[in-house]
Formats: C-alpha cells, sequence, structure tokens
C-alpha cells in the first residue's frame, strides 16, 4: 500500500490528537480513494462536452479523444460541477476551465485545472 503525504499527515495528528483528528481526516482519505480510479463508459462523455463523476471531469474535445481532470478548482479548492460545451464551470467564483486542456478561459482561477490520465479500456475511460 501506498502512503501519500496527506495519509502520513493524518496518522501523525491522529496520534498526537486522537479520534477527532483522524475522524477529520477520513472524508479526505475518501476523496483520494474516490478519484484514484474512475470508470466513466465512452458513450457517457458527450462529444464536444463531458461530466465529472467520482472526483474527476472527463470531457472529449474531439471525437475519440478523451481528457481527464482533477475536479477541484486551483482558485479556492471548490470542485467543479459542469461541462458545457464551451467550459468546465466552478460554481464558487465562475472560473471557466477549456474542455481539451483544463487552461483557464475565464477567472478568477490563474492556473489551470489538474491534468489526469485518461486511457480508453474497451468501451471505458479509466481516468488515474
Amino acid at each position: 500500500m501506498t502512503t501519500t503525504r496527506r495519509t502520513a499527515i493524518c496518522l501523525t495528528a491522529a496520534s498526537v490528537g486522537g479520534v477527532g483528528a483522524l475522524s477529520a481526516c477520513a472524508s479526505t482519505q475518501d476523496s483520494e480513494k474516490k478519484s484514484a480510479g474512475a470508470r466513466v463508459a465512452t458513450s457517457d462523455v458527450p462529444e464536444g462536452g463531458g461530466l465529472v463523476r467520482d472526483g474527476v471531469v472527463v470531457t472529449q474535445p474531439r471525437p475519440g479523444e478523451f481528457k481527464a481532470f482533477d475536479v477541484r478548482c486551483p482558485h479556492q479548492g471548490c470542485a467543479v460541477d459542469q461541462v458545457t460545451a464551451e467550459a468546465i464551470v466552478c460554481p464558487c467564483h465562475g472560473s471557466q476551465f477549456a474542455l481539451a486542456d483544463g487552461a483557464v478561459t475565464q477567472g478568477p482561477a490563474t492556473e489551470g485545472l489538474t491534468p489526469r490520465t485518461a486511457t480508453v479500456d474497451g468501451a471505458d475511460v479509466v481516468v488515474s
């Protein structure tokens, strides 16, 4: 099992702060697991659009080309929640990102979405 930096910090906090500190880390670890290996049917990802699922954004900017990004907006960490034909949209402050590469198309975010690896496996896109 691989220990992430965040997991190590949570374990240290638990040993110093007790059960309360450990329970605060549980949701963080759950979200890491969810986004670690999302699997989406290629047919669920619209051409020229995309979807948000299991902590990732999966887009299909051109037919047969799939891209994936972390769901967290780099501006203040809100989860993007919508993909339109024009952009990936963050509901908190209105930042928008390009479907093809996650680059900022409208601020206040100044950095793009974190890219993930999207691999087609049969009829699915596997995100790692």
